[in-house]
């Protein structure tokens, strides 16, 4: 943290404000530092020498300071586990050229950690390569590690093995067995990074402690813990912060008072931001509360079912301007959204039953695209304003990357998922008396099969699952010597709409066979309903009585960053596609089943390679893989994301691969159209923009 200055040099600058007080005092932090300020040196005991300064980035005069000169922090957001390693300096520079100075980025610890004990900082995943490239870009780094980091990322970064500890734990709080955890975590996490920090020749200005608290909790305990874990890892010669919103309220839950840790705003763009910053004052020590917009809200996160967010162009630049004008620093949140690769797209839920999953595209409306575009209306508007007030003339804006389609990729049915399961022998099913959560039958991620007897009766049953987290279709078979009898779907129980389903009678000689297939949509990031275990989570009733004696069978598909899991459906859509004969069995056995899980399996040639997207319009609902890289989930009939996003690199010249899990029903020609550009206007019920 910035040292108090001595009151000599304290008076110096008062003089030197007087002085020019009529002549916009802190125009120099715009375009360029004025030669009235530029001599001064932030070094009390030296400030008659000619010396080189070391290297220090630090809070005085309700200014940064960055190697004894005043400092605007003009950032963005650009979270490089949402950017593929291969396209981090591609949009670290398209971030420099809108004018930015620093980069922000979360820490997700699940990402890193996905299984306890098993740590992965390689691939997407490496982030001292992404902060060493910062550094050599000269873009500075605010650093969020969490442990909590919301983000739209599922359960707000924690790793969902917390939620299998036993008894349960209280997350964001003093529980001893949840600083533990953190402490190992952080044990980890910090020394890797403690040499990139700015005094030591690295790009890191400032590290978050936790993240917008004060909207959650008041636990000063847990606050403090965090403060002096952090500082016996990084030391004491860095700015700590936290960021909450810009209300008394949460500023009161959420900050640490004094002159520890620096305390930032964040607040709702377009919303009059000075009183905020002074209200901010109140909440840090004299002298040392520079007006800082932690997240400048440049576009807004959509959930599936919702109209694309989308934020005026002008407004949002002219609400920067509102701050810059002054003197004041901005984080814009985002400056590229970027994709929620795999199964880590997070949610939201206001109540229990009000849940809403995020898309697979965080494009966010940020300024660059998803894709990297910048030649946008945001974009240019952005630029204009910093162009404006950047202490240097703003680096060329590059082209945008190529994009293109590769045409109609003809699928085929590789197997129901069902057939699959049955055919992977070392996948061993749990049994329990009661169905268990996802989390404790170690299916972390994505979906988990449930299954289950019951007798058949004449007029059929009622089924009724009190909780279950997120979304499960329900089928029925007869228990015979013939196994290759198709389940018969009966009907969908959402986490929003929870409902009975009624099961018809199958006419089976003895016993009928339940199967329940549960996907977890994403965890909640933010709010009360964060411990969100998945699956099955009461009991289940049939006619109003318990149904026991259950059988729990994880589904191995691999996630961001992840090996691809052994699995013989990836093995044949890899190999030889199925020949004409077994085509035409597997789509008469299908019979165009209603809402029958299965794989489908198709190859397109790359001439060049190039982004692309995969264009899902008249499929159901699923996930895809491109190469055996989860692109991330599908859902055109509810919308509004149409096509998913396939960045360059996933791709290789000549036989490229594309399998997809459809949960639903399959488009009637089994194709999906590999197009050049994003669509968000699919959905059958398009509903109001979100809002938190």
């Amino acid at each position: 943290m910035a040292k108090r200055r001595s009151l000599k040099t304290a008076t110096i600058i008062t003089l030197l404000l007087c002085l020019v007080a009529f002549s916009t005092v802190f125009a120099p932090l715009p375009s360029p530092l004025s030669n009235s300020l530029k001599p001064h040196k932030h070094h009390s005991h030296h400030h008659h020498h000619q010396v080189v300064n070391a290297r220090k980035f630090e809070i005085a005069d309700d200014m940064f300071w960055k190697d004894g000169e005043p400092f605007r922090i003009i950032g963005g957001d650009l979270h490089y586990f949402r950017t593929l390693p291969e396209y981090w300096e591609d949009r670290l520079l398209r971030a420099k050229a809108l004018g930015l100075n620093a980069i922000q980025t979360y820490v997700p610890w699940n990402l890193h950690e996905p299984k306890e004990g098993q740590l992965d900082f390689d691939g997407i995943a490496d982030i001292v390569s992404f902060l060493e490239l910062c550094q050599k870009l000269d873009l500075l780094v605010m650093l969020r590690p969490g442990p909590y980091i919301c983000a739209e990322w599922d359960f707000g970064g924690f790793p969902a093995w917390l939620l299998t500890k036993e008894p349960a734990i209280r997350l964001r709080s003093s529980d001893p067995t949840y600083l533990a955890l953190v402490d190992s975590w952080w044990g980890i996490l910090l020394p890797k990074v403690a040499h990139l920090l700015y005094h030591k020749g690295g790009p890191i200005i400032m590290v978050q402690i936790e993240n917008e608290f004060g909207s959650y909790g008041v636990d000063k305990d847990y606050l403090h813990h965090l403060v002096d874990l952090a500082r016996s890892h990084l030391g004491e010669d860095l700015i700590l912060y936290t960021t909450d919103g810009g209300t008394r309220d949460t500023l009161t839950k959420g900050t640490i008072r004094g002159d520890a840790v620096f305390s930032a705003v964040d607040f709702s763009t377009g919303e009059a931001p000075w009183p905020i910053f002074k209200l901010q004052k109140e909440f840090n020590a004299p002298g040392k509360s520079p007006p800082l917009s932690a997240e400048f809200y440049t576009g807004w996160l959509t959930h599936w079912g919702e109209n694309i967010a989308k934020t005026d162009a002008t407004s949002t630049a002219s609400a920067l301007e509102d701050i810059l004008s002054r003197n004041g620093s901005a984080v814009l949140y985002m400056a590229h959204g970027g994709t929620n690769f795999g199964f880590y797209n997070g949610a939201n839920a206001a109540q229990e039953s009000d849940y809403k999953a995020d898309l697979t595209s965080y494009d966010y409306d940020a300024p660059i695209s998803e894709s990297g575009d910048v030649d946008g209306a945001k974009f240019k508007a952005l630029r204009g304003v910093i162009a404006k007030y950047s202490s240097a003339s703003l680096p060329p804006v590059p082209l945008n990357n190529g994009k293109t389609g590769y045409g109609r990729i003809q699928l085929e049915k590789t197997a129901s998922l069902f057939d699959t399961l049955d055919s992977i022998v070392h996948i061993k099913a749990i049994e329990s008396e009661n169905p268990v959560s996802m989390e404790a039958a170690g299916q972390m991620f994505g979906f988990l099969l449930y299954a289950s007897e019951y007798v058949t009766k004449g007029n059929g049953s009622t089924l009724f699952i009190p909780k279950v987290h997120d979304r499960a279709q329900v089928y029925v078979t007869c228990i015979s010597e013939d196994q290759r009898e198709q389940p018969q779907y009966v009907g969908t129980i959402d986490r929003w709409s929870n409902k009975h389903v009624n099961l018809p009678n199958a006419k089976c000689a003895s016993r009928s066979r339940l199967l329940i297939l549960v996907e977890n949509m994403g965890r909640v990031n933010y709010g009360q309903y964060l411990f969100d275990s998945k699956g099955i989570l009461s009991t289940v009733y049939l006619d109003g009585k318990p149904l026991l004696k259950w059988k729990m069978l994880p589904i191995p598909l691999s996630n961001l960053n992840e090996a691809q899991k052994i699995n013989p459906v990836f093995d044949r859509a890899y190999s030889d596609f199925v020949g004409v004969s077994t085509r035409k069995s597997l789509k008469s056995s299908l019979g165009m089943h209603s809402k029958e899980p299965a794989f489908y399996s198709g190859s397109f040639v790359v001439k060049e390679v190039m982004d692309t997207y995969m264009s899902f319009n008249g499929w159901g609902k699923g996930v895809a893989f491109v190469n055996g890289f989860n692109i991330g989930r599908f859902w055109p009939s509810f919308g509004p994301q149409c096509n998913l996003y396939v960045p360059a690199p996933i791709l290789r010249r000549g036989k490229n691969i594309l399998v997809i899990l459809e949960l639903e029903s399959p488009e009637a020609e089994l194709v999906v159209n590999s197009v050049d550009q994003p669509d968000f206007t699919c959905s059958s019920k398009h509903l109001k923009v979100g809002q938190l």
